[in-house]
């Protein structure tokens, strides 16, 4: 196991290093996110077949974790082709002046690459292990990540509609998912993870898989994700609004709906 997460690892840090390069040259730091979800793919598709179990588990995660990375891979690619750096880098690159190229060397492609062996690595134990058979804890997991899979997917889709159309323009987007949940996509993404530690628990030292959805939910909750992205949207009085009564991360009904709905049962009650 150890030896193929060290492989795992070379490729990770390799696929990277490959993305830097093409970064400096493009000045566009902002292409580690293009490849972020593509680099997944890349590692668990050669642990999947330097392990050669070729179990059903195996194959399986291989498959959920393909379709979740390169519908992101291309949704990320489709979006910011042929646009200015994403303004988190471009703030960046001001502000690290003469050093930006080692520091967005170390802090972002070398970084992404070290979160990425912690997140994908419940997937690489489902790889190393040669116990067969794919029982009730493996479906529930598949149930899971095609729950994430919806959010994301779902979510991207009804947002990239809604900012396609010029009236929306300056607009929040509060309609469809969005209605329950600030972020349906990150809130997604998260799910997806936790679906394949479901998966990770049916094969030896599976539960310490559980570092991967952990490490992905608090990078998505507290770090990298609602934070950096809220912080631009923040003073917008309509946004100030819709984060009033919209959860930020988990889904669920906005507030007036719940004091409504508190409302009415009160009130049948009193009938």
């Amino acid at each position: 196991m150890w030896q193929l997460i060290g492989y795992s690892a070379g490729v990770a840090f390799g696929f990277f290093w490959g993305l830097f390069l093409i970064a400096q040259w493009r000045r566009d730091n902002s292409l580690v996110d293009m490849g972020w979800g593509s680099g997944f793919v890349l590692v668990s598709g050669f642990a999947f077949f330097a392990a050669g179990h070729f179990t059903t588990r195996a194959l399986v995660a291989l498959i959920l974790v393909a379709v979740w990375g390169l519908r992101l891979t291309y949704h990320i690619v489709r979006r910011n082709w042929g646009k200015p750096e994403d303004f988190r880098y471009a703030k960046w690159r001001e502000e690290w002046g003469r050093w930006v190229v080692p520091r967005a060397f170390f802090q972002v492609f070398m970084l992404q690459a070290l979160f990425l062996m912690v997140i994908v690595y419940p997937v690489l134990l489902i790889q190393s292990s040669a116990r067969p058979g794919f029982g009730p804890l493996d479906i529930a997991g598949v149930l899971v990540w095609v729950t994430g899979f919806l959010f994301e997917a779902v979510g991207d889709r009804q947002l990239a509609r809604f900012k396609s159309d010029p009236q929306n323009k300056g607009k929040v987007m509060r309609t469809g998912l969005w209605r329950y949940t600030r972020h349906p996509n990150y809130f997604g993404e998260a799910t997806m993870w936790w679906g394949l530690f479901l998966l990770a628990l049916s094969v030896p030292w599976g539960w310490t898989g559980i570092i991967g959805p952990l490490t992905i939910t608090c990078l998505l909750r507290f770090v990298s994700g609602v934070p950096m992205l809220e912080r631009k949207l923040r003073g917008r009085p309509e946004f100030e609004a819709y984060a009033r009564v919209t959860n930020a991360f988990v889904p669920w009904f906005p507030k007036g709906d719940r004091e409504a709905s508190y409302t009415t049962s009160s009130n049948n009650t009193t009938r």
